[in-house]
């Protein structure tokens, strides 16, 4: 008996795996066009505020994981004293319904683009952009290099956000996975972003980079901070999740920081920063 029950459980790990290979090679079907599909709301109530001085700009960004656990990630932005009330939130994974549910719950505009639909969940998969402040100019970026596996098409969406009629120019950021392009592949679609954004004078870049070394030396070579340099693992055993900026810098040393109790929103850890115009 009891090598019988070896035996079955050999052949339904081995289905598993099966399942699991063929479910991660599924080619995703792609939205190749710049102009969308492209969504928006404006729910964020502009109150008069002076113009003069730009105090400490909050910046969150968190991949949601397929935008599974959006209620979750309400109660995070809402509750969370070093979430709340951020200026610029940064999403990675999602569809419209979770971006557009968010942005309401919290009173926020947004904008969203994905970049394709996702082969294991046949929903739109995509980045979201949400701020308190007006939102203009957004754009859908394609990067290069499809992944080798899914052939998905990756994202970046920018924006400019007007924080208190400073102009700030935002990326909300989702590269490939690891495996799936190479080192090389990894750095020409971090400088696809870097170029989209050489026009502007102040540049917040955030999101999952699925990788440190490489990213962090490109967005540094270009003139930007590690505005999360030495922060604890945002996934696992990884720092994946980062943020970058230019024309800006960190308040100071307690103004970043990783949510360590997520509370089971994603396998991902929401990041924080909070910047000072330089």
């Amino acid at each position: 008996m009891a090598r019988r029950r070896t035996r079955a459980g050999a052949m339904a790990a081995a289905t598993v795996w099966a399942i699991s290979v063929f479910s991660a090679c599924a080619t995703a079907q792609n939205y190749p066009d710049v102009a969308g599909p492209r969504y928006h709301g404006e729910y964020a109530e502009q109150a008069l505020v002076p113009t003069i001085l730009v105090p400490a700009i909050k910046v969150v960004t968190l991949n949601l994981k397929y935008a599974r656990e959006v209620a979750i990630a309400i109660q995070l932005l809402r509750e969370v004293p070093a979430l709340r009330d951020a200026d610029v939130i940064a999403l990675q994974e999602m569809d419209d319904a979770g971006a557009s549910a968010i942005a309401r719950a919290l009173s926020l505009n947004y904008v969203y683009y994905p970049g394709a639909i996702h082969p294991n969940t046949k929903r739109d998969f995509g980045n979201a952009l949400l701020a308190r402040w007006p939102i203009e100019a957004d754009a859908k970026l394609l990067l290069p290099h499809p992944g080798r596996f899914r052939h998905m098409q990756r994202i970046a969406v920018g924006a400019t956000v007007r924080v208190r009629d400073v102009p700030l120019r935002c990326y909300t950021v989702h590269l490939e996975t690891p495996g799936a392009v190479s080192g090389q592949q990894r750095r020409e679609q971090a400088e696809a972003i870097l170029e989209d954004a050489a026009g502007f004078d102040r540049v917040v870049v955030a999101g999952d980079f699925n990788n440190q070394n490489i990213v962090a030396a490109v967005f540094q070579e270009a003139g930007y901070q590690w505005i999360t340099r030495g922060e604890p693992h945002t996934i696992s055993h990884f720092r994946w999740d980062h943020v970058f900026a230019r024309g800006l810098r960190l308040r100071d040393v307690a103004s970043t920081g990783v949510l360590r109790e997520n509370r089971g929103v994603s396998d991902h850890k929401p990041v924080w920063a909070e910047l000072v115009l330089e």
